[in-house]
């Protein structure tokens, strides 16, 4: 508003000037015309029988009051001729008034075989006067310009000052406080979005307060089953057989971790503040992931393996490692049940992009052209029985919470990437929504 408000005081304000400049010229010159036309009409007045005039009949007395302050009149007339020379009358000019210094502003007259008159003042007066008007018309533009900006600042900040509060609301909302009411400020356009917003707000601390309780619900139906299997496992911990002690031991380590992973999860989805990311070393965990895969692949005549292609520690900057493990463990999946031959899992460091790079691939066919735009979309199975179509999408989520990406890097044969912050970010990461989850 402020910057359209200068354009059309400069639109204004130019041609208001020069138009000022021309008028009181002009004026000047209206002046001086009237002026000589009465002068001129005294003058002819005061003509003689053949058209010339007396020069001491010419004085400041008689004719002083039609001159302008400070201009000067010159007449040029005939003066009446001596009558013993019997010359022809011969031709003066007289002047009256004071001498103009400096350019002149001239005016005059023609009066035809008697004479001319012409009517002088300094230049330097008119262009004052010329001056003088520019500056009003430059006040008045800018008094206009100074009003407009005023008001314009004071929209701004009816406007601005509702919308940071909104804004505010929203970050707020962002950030799990679902409590604060969404006040009308009586601006229309801006009173709909407040409502808008007031209503995503009750609607997602409503769906928050049921996912809770759902939440809590399977929770409290998981540690039941677990504590049963726990039960189970601790009595085959008794059993003669010290094959089946070593599998029912190694079955309840199995069930302790995900007993803890499930406590992780519960607390996490409960609490309001973000847990504070730090360095991790995952070289273990994928070491046990694909030790715990490995059964699982024997018993399809397949084999999984590690290739590490950096000497250095798998550390990445991550809140809950158990994100990227359970992504992971959902690759690791995916290429048992879809896969053929060795599947091999790649831990790789992107030194240049302080990044950490793990790679899933296997000797499979790979994925169908056609399926490429769809694998990640949650609900999506691809035309096998057994799945849920929530593995990819679930993955692709998980990484993404800690900063990572979760890409189809390769179609034949299937390669997929996952790509986490190796360091703590200096600045805040920026990811793209995923359209289609």
């Amino acid at each position: 508003m402020i910057g359209m408000l200068l354009i059309v005081g400069v639109m204004l304000g130019v041609p208001l000037s020069v138009i000022a400049w021309w008028w009181i010229a002009d004026n000047a010159h209206q002046d001086l015309d009237l002026r000589l036309k009465h002068i001129a009409g005294e003058l002819i007045q005061m003509e003689g029988p053949g058209g010339e005039l007396d020069p001491a009949a010419l004085t400041s007395s008689r004719l002083g009051l039609l001159m302008p302050d400070g201009g000067q009149l010159r007449i040029t007339h005939h003066v009446p001729a001596r009558a013993q020379s019997g010359a022809a009358p011969a031709m003066i000019t007289t002047r009256l008034g004071t001498p103009v210094d400096g350019r002149e502003f001239v005016d005059s007259i023609d009066l035809g075989a008697a004479g001319t008159v012409e009517l002088a003042i300094p230049a330097s007066q008119v262009r004052r006067d010329q001056a003088g008007g520019v500056v009003i018309v430059v006040a008045v533009v800018l008094a206009s310009v100074g009003a407009g900006v005023v008001v314009a600042t004071v929209t701004a900040r009816r406007l601005a000052d509702p919308l940071t509060r909104v804004a505010d609301r929203a970050s707020a909302m962002a950030r799990g406080d679902f409590r604060s009411e969404w006040p009308e400020y009586g601006i229309p356009e801006l009173d709909r979005v407040s409502r808008a917003l007031g209503a995503a707000n009750t609607e997602i601390a409503m769906r928050l307060d049921r996912e809770g309780g759902i939440v809590g619900e399977v929770s409290h139906q998981l540690r039941s089953r677990l504590t049963a299997i726990q039960l189970r496992l601790d009595e085959l911990a008794l059993h003669a057989d010290q094959n089946v002690v070593a599998e029912a031991e190694a079955a309840a380590s199995q069930v302790d971790r995900l007993t803890r992973e499930l406590d992780e999860m519960v607390v996490a989805s409960r609490t309001s503040e973000a847990t504070p990311a730090s360095a991790v070393d995952i070289g273990p965990m994928v070491v046990t992931l694909v030790a715990d895969f490995a059964p699982a692949f024997a018993a399809a005549g397949r084999r999984v393996q590690i290739v590490a292609r950096t000497s250095e520690p798998a550390i990445v900057w991550t809140a809950q490692p158990s994100r990227l493990r359970e992504a992971l463990a959902v690759l690791l999946d995916n290429a048992l049940h879809h896969g053929r031959g060795r599947a091999t899992v790649i831990v790789d460091a992107l030194e240049s992009a302080e990044m950490l790079r793990l790679q899933i691939t296997d000797e499979g066919p790979g994925v169908p052209d056609d399926l490429v735009d769809k694998i990640f979309r949650r609900g999506f199975t691809g035309g096998v029985s057994t799945g849920t179509g929530v593995g990819l999408s679930l993955a692709r989520a998980l990484v993404e919470a800690d900063g990572g990406r979760l890409e189809l890097t390769s179609r034949h044969p299937v390669e997929f990437s996952i790509v986490v912050p190796a360091v703590a970010p200096t600045t805040a990461l920026r990811r793209g929504r995923v359209p289609h989850r």
